[in-house]
């Protein structure tokens, strides 16, 4: 059974696609109650199995009784795409403090509370099936330098050394620790930037790269998930060909 956060749009839905494709019975967490049962119908009708878990994964206690629920409904989670996340530029001559929290609240906050409220049973498939999968999702900005993206430049990188730290921890007990880190996406994050300046900085790169898909990503999540249980292919960086910074 695979749980997905952030799984109404972008990455985290095309995950959830791909991992019902595969097989698995998907457990959709996301705050958007009528997205996740849209995306759960559509699977169903693709011959998949998904369940819908409206929940915000900032809130450490309700996402700890969804963690009880799903457990209960699903039984224990063997794969945890751990994926919700927002992208905000936050250059300081322009500082708006709110942007600044909101990505450090969910960006780091949110991937906490999932390690928290899934990694007991992640440890209980391990030990029932022979492996189990944490995947988090970074960022290539979490390895370089993206001026006026200092803050969610910082969560990302977070984001990358608690899964090296946390698979030294885990991957002794059969649970591999797996860190995406993709470049640009072409996904909402970008519709959230507030700035119409940054937006449009960003649009245009679309001149001289192909952006990645979420198709993309969901690909090498799945491919990550399906190796044989001695194999951890620990961080992963997923660029556009053309992307080179």
């Amino acid at each position: 059974m695979a749980v997905v956060t952030g799984a109404s749009s972008g990455i985290g839905e095309q995950v959830a696609r791909a991992l019902a494709r595969e097989g698995a019975q998907v457990a959709l967490l996301a705050r958007r109650a009528q997205r996740l049962q849209d995306i759960r119908a559509s699977i169903e009708a693709d011959g998949g199995r998904a369940a819908a878990f409206p929940v915000d994964v900032t809130d450490a206690h309700a996402l700890q009784e969804t963690a009880t629920q799903v457990a209960r409904t699903l039984g224990p989670a063997g794969i945890v795409v751990n994926n919700a996340g927002i992208m905000l530029p936050t250059p300081l001559a322009e500082l708006r403090a709110a942007d600044w929290s909101r990505q450090t609240e969910l960006n780091v906050g949110a991937i906490n509370n999932t390690v928290l409220a899934f990694g007991g049973q992640l440890g209980e498939a391990a030990a029932a099936f022979g492996v189990a999968d944490l995947v988090n999702t970074a960022s290539i900005a979490g390895k370089t330098l993206f001026p006026t993206y200092s803050a969610y430049a910082a969560s990302k990188a977070y984001v990358i050394h608690l899964g090296r730290n946390l698979r030294a921890e885990l991957g002794p007990k059969q649970v591999r620790v797996t860190t995406v880190e993709p470049g640009i996406v072409d996904t909402e994050l970008q519709s959230h930037i507030p700035s119409e300046e940054s937006r449009s900085r960003l649009a245009s790169t679309r001149e001289q790269i192909e952006w990645l898909t979420p198709d993309d990503v969901a690909g090498v999540v799945t491919y990550a998930v399906s190796l044989p249980p001695r194999v951890n292919l620990a961080e992963i960086s997923v660029l556009p060909t053309r992307q080179t910074v």
